[in-house]
């Protein structure tokens, strides 16, 4: 067979090298020679069981599958047609190990047959041994003085790092000293550091020219040239301090005197690390200090002794820096308590009876509260929504109680009423009532909104201060309260929940079934398909005028629509006649992130469903996640443990002391650390305006007070032409010109929806400035688009329907993405991604 043939030669050859190595490894480290019969006694069988190896390994891993299937029928005779791969390797390996033996020893006879070849052999081998030995001895010493070498190098870096440091400072000085020069930079404050001086002349050269900030960054640069300077003086410096045993050993060993250059290559990796440290110290010298070295005339021991000089003198700058830094300190904490500290104590009036109603949704407790205000001769009820505050406000009139409307869109003022319904932003400390009732008291937990609960609870100026709310808030309302004469009552649901065990379709949607999720647009969605079946409904979502919600929630009330699609508005005490609360979104966006709802959601939305006295039994349905979401539905709450706190007008008064500006409001704001158990509202809102009119005339002539009321306006400040409006009109108030009017647009359900926001903030502004007279024309155009609102959502919804930015075509209703599918797959396909 040609194959084994070929294997069969290149494992002889092989052998013979494996073979040779053998002979040199047993040659070359005897100091006589061996004779060849010797080497032969003692490493025969060793090599016989070199040529063994080597033909076996070859044979098996180069001849093919079919080759060793060839072998074994046609050579050996062997039936494998049942046999496996590795039955046939192993049978094979067995059977070739006798295909033909190499005769390693007779060729070894043959070859040193005369002993002189064998003699030959042994001093070429030992020779190449002994050179090699003397170059290994060489190198060992060598490398014994390289170490000792980088020892005292080191050493000597230590030793006279102050020598080379002042050699550097003064040659930095000068590079400064022609910096300032040629920039006409000046110092300010006079004690700038080196690094502040490379960050300010750097912001100047990013400011004259943004695109060369990177390139011409002064760190890199002056960390680069003290590099340079270290690496081309230092070994001329160190090389005459060097002893003197060390250039003799050099010079013995190595065949050349020690120089300024091999000292580079040496160690330049120490000077590399010396250059850092001593830049590092550079950065902490002040420039003043540093300019003045110019003008003194380089000497070693003069310039050793300006730096320790100034040394001792920068300890006692940086001393007296520190002081006054901490001095400014404990002004700002002081400043800070000032302004602060005393607003967020908790003061409670003496005297105050607290009632405390606590329980779950739906239980009566605010129900309870308004009958005790409804028979008190004063009383304030204080809500977290206006549709609340609007309802109640109804309630108390309808049943002959006189009560007054103010949220912080609209006023509605009954003569003589001694009653008031009121968004809680609105609360007033000074006014005194008879009975005060707040609302949702949970909310003090929320991030922006929270402070409102707290100061009205701490603030209240009346006999009795009824709290509502769930049980998460009881344990900080007690807190916070303290030894206040408290009362609790504790509610629970005469009508139970039931979690219904099959997923809710969209086609199961029946009367009396109020449809929550989380989007203005998934509840038109919504909305319109049930339409289209034949359903009439009702909606409620965040951005529908109040007078519209109250026109869509009364349609569902008189039964004249049969559903109800909502937000988790609905969640928030609407007293509706819901036999089923169905939950098509397990999730929201909280304005940062999109998360799965809270228990404290679930409870409060679901709460909703099995209105007493209409229904046994309150329908909890959801369309996925069933029963993730029923154990969120049965969690025990978990009790409050925060509240926010936001500016009042006394933190406003109180600053007045110190500034007028809003930015150092918001930097004290953001400095000051608010109290164990509470959190500061992040006032984003707020900034995002004021970066509006930040240096303009509207910030340096309106009050301080008055120009965070405006920036505080309940408006929707993140829509961009509301926000040119607002501007728009603060400009009007300072240039003295009319306030500019509302843009009113009216051709589809969005544009009335803006229209109707606009002129809430123009009635904002009416109220603010107090020009009633024009209020009721304006409460007249608003009314007339919220009935036109109500109109287009009685009758026909008309969504705008969603396209693909880059084809146009229709995108599904609840498509995630804002290019369909085809696009994207023919961007991919057009633009794969790089593959390494």
């Amino acid at each position: 067979m040609t194959i084994m043939k070929s294997l069969y030669d290149r494992a002889v050859q092989q052998t013979k090298e494996k073979v040779y190595e053998d002979i040199d490894r047993y040659l070359e480290t005897s100091e006589t020679i061996s004779s060849f019969n010797n080497y032969i006694n003692q490493r025969e069988e060793v090599i016989l069981q070199l040529w063994t190896n080597v033909w076996l390994n070859k044979v098996s891993s180069h001849a093919s599958l079919k080759e060793k299937k060839e072998y074994l029928t046609i050579e050996k005779q062997f039936d494998i047609e049942n046999l496996s791969r590795k039955q046939i390797n192993t049978l094979f390996r067995s059977e070739i190990k006798n295909f033909k033996t190499f005769d390693v020893i007779s060729w070894l006879d043959q070859l040193f047959s005369n002993s002189s070849d064998w003699e030959r052999r042994y001093h070429h081998v030992r020779n190449a041994f002994l050179r090699r030995e003397q170059k290994r001895k060489v190198f060992e010493v060598q490398t014994n003085i390289r170490l000792m070498l980088h020892k005292e190098l080191n050493k000597l870096l230590g030793t006279h790092y102050i020598g080379l440091y002042v050699h550097v400072r003064y040659f930095i000085a000068r590079q400064i000293k022609m910096e300032i020069t040629k920039s006409g930079y000046l110092l300010d404050p006079p004690y700038t550091t080196f690094q502040e001086y490379l960050y300010d002349a750097m912001n100047i050269v990013a400011e004259e020219n943004p695109y060369q900030f990177y390139k011409d960054d002064l760190e890199e640069k002056y960390e680069s040239v003290v590099y340079d300077y270290i690496v081309s003086n230092a070994p001329a410096y160190i090389l005459p301090v060097l002893s003197q045993e060390i250039k003799s050993l050099y010079q013995t060993h190595f065949g050349v005197e020690l120089s300024d250059s091999i000292l580079k290559n040496f160690f330049a990796e120490s000077l590399y690390t010396l250059s850092i440290e001593m830049f590092n110290e550079l950065l902490e010298e002040f420039v003043v200090d540093l300019l003045k070295l110019e003008k003194v005339p380089f000497d070693t021991k003069t310039h050793r002794e300006i730096l320790m000089e100034d040394l001792e003198e920068r300890k006692a700058k940086i001393k007296r820096h520190q002081e006054e830094i901490q001095r400014q300190k404990e002004e700002e904490a002081k400043m800070l308590q000032d302004i602060f500290g005393h607003v967020y104590n908790s003061s409670i009036k003496p005297d105050i009876k607290f009632i405390m109603h606590v329980g779950e949704t739906n239980t009566g407790k605010t129900f309870k509260a308004l009958q005790r205000m409804m028979s008190a001769d004063s009383g304030l009820y204080l809500a977290p929504l206006r549709l609340l505050a609007l309802e109640v406000y109804d309630k108390l009139n309808v049943e002959g109680v006189s009560c007054s409307l103010k949220t912080g869109e609209e006023e509605k003022i009954i003569n003589g009423a001694r009653h008031i319904s009121s968004t809680v932003e609105m609360f007033h400390e000074k006014a005194f009532y008879e009975v005060i009732v707040i609302d949702e008291s949970q909310m003090i937990a929320d991030k922006d909104r929270g402070f409102s609960w707290f100061k009205a609870i701490t603030k209240a100026n009346a006999k009795e201060v009824h709290i509502i709310g769930s049980y998460s808030m009881k344990e900080m309302i007690v807190q916070i309260l303290g030894d206040s004469d408290l009362t609790i009552h504790e509610y629970v649901r005469d009508t139970p929940l039931k979690v219904e065990e099959q997923e809710f379709k969209l086609k199961h949607a029946k009367k009396g079934d109020a449809l929550v999720c989380f989007s203005r647009r998934r509840v038109l969605e919504t909305a319109s398909q049930l339409q289209k079946d034949g359903k009439k409904v009702s909606m409620i979502y965040g951005s529908m005028p109040p007078e519209t919600r109250r026109k869509q929630i009364q349609l569902f009330i008189d039964g004249e629509n049969s559903i109800i699609v909502a937000t988790d508005a609905i969640g928030m005490g609407l007293n509706l006649p819901i036999r089923r609360i169905v939950f098509l979104e397990n999730e929201k966006f909280d304005g940062t992130i999109r998360r799965r709802l809270t228990s404290q959601e679930v409870k409060q939305i679901a709460g909703r469903a099995g209105r007493k006295g209409l229904y046994n039994v309150g329908r909890v349905a959801f369309s996925h996640e069933i029963k993730l979401m029923t154990s969120l539905l049965n969690q025990v709450d978990e009790p409050i443990q925060m509240f926010a706190i936001a500016p009042t007008s006394e933190v406003f008064e109180r600053f007045q002391k110190y500034s007028r500006s809003l930015d150092d409001f918001f930097y004290l704001w953001d400095t000051y650390e608010s109290p164990e158990g509470t959190k500061k509202a992040s006032l984003v809102e707020e900034r995002d305006l004021f970066d509006m009119i930040r240096g303009t005339m509207i910030e340096a002539r309106l009050p301080l007070h008055d120009l965070y009321s405006f920036l505080h306006l309940p408006f929707s400040s993140y829509e961009p032409i509301l926000a040119k409006q607002w501007r728009d009109k603060l400009t009007s108030i300072v240039e003295g010109t009319e306030l500019p009017e509302p843009i009113i647009k009216t051709d589809h359900l969005e544009e009335l929806e803006l229209s109707y926001k606009a002129v809430g903030l123009h009635l904002l502004f009416l109220y603010r400035l107090d020009r009633r007279t024009e209020t009721s024309y304006w409460e007249k155009v608003r009314a007339e688009i919220s009935e036109r609102i109500h109109d287009i959502l009685k009758t026909d919804i008309h969504i705008k329907q969603r396209k693909c930015r880059r084809c146009g075509d229709d995108l599904p209703s609840k498509f995630s993405f804002q290019i369909c599918d085809k696009c994207h797959h023919r961007r991919y396909v057009h633009h794969p991604r790089v593959r390494s």
